[in-house]
């Protein structure tokens, strides 16, 4: 996918493509300093990132939203440059929280964007309407890192590679839940894994 269909493939507005365009440019100029992405995704930036973070947002329901080891920001800025509802990017990495912090000053959502600078067991205890997290740790983990930022109304929204089914039914002995898997529309090979009433399982309550 070019750079030209990627962006056609958003359908935004004017005003939210031009911050999307600033924001990727604030991450070239930042990427030459400390390597928010690789070289050869950096070359895909649009199709690679961008788009793949924007495809989460019509999948979730209005309110908050917390991104887990947001990294370069995706898909936590992304998101949050695409939807006024607040939306708080968790990251431990000093540098690249510092990057995120000054690319929503710059990009003029510092009211409805915050970054934490921390790792995702220490924020206090907050509850989301939203919870993503991208190329940040396996699903059983992921859902024990972020169950406390949880309730049963909470989505949650995984983008995955081909291993995503092999990861849903290895949580499945630990996890229940509505879980469904959506295909990516960047790679034909990825997925999205939707989830919704998530919870423990009661010892004994065997996967289905």
């Amino acid at each position: 996918m070019t750079e030209g269909e990627a962006k056609s493939a958003l359908n935004v507005p004017c005003e939210t493509l031009a911050r999307l365009e600033a924001f990727a440019d604030l991450l070239r100029e930042e990427n030459a300093r400390q390597n928010l992405v690789s070289k050869a995704s950096l070359d895909h930036l649009w199709s690679r990132h961008v788009l793949d973070s924007a495809q989460l947002v019509p999948l979730a329901p209005p309110g908050a939203w917390v991104d887990l080891g947001t990294g370069a920001g995706f898909p936590g800025l992304v998101t949050a440059l695409l939807r006024p509802d607040p939306t708080t990017l968790i990251e431990s990495r000093r540098l690249r929280a510092d990057f995120l912090s000054r690319a929503i000053a710059i990009l003029g959502i510092a009211d409805r964007a915050e970054v934490l600078c921390a790792n995702v067991e220490t924020p206090p205890v907050r509850r989301f309407a939203v919870i993503s997290a991208r190329a940040f740790a396996p699903m059983d983990k992921l859902l024990t890192l972020g169950e406390r930022f949880a309730d049963d109304r909470t989505i949650w929204l995984l983008p995955k590679g081909r291993n995503a089914q092999t990861e849903l039914a290895a949580a499945g002995a630990s996890w229940q839940g509505d879980f469904r898997l959506e295909p990516s529309v960047t790679d034909p090979d990825s997925w999205i894994v939707v989830a919704g009433q998530v919870r423990r399982r009661v010892k004994g309550n065997k996967a289905r």
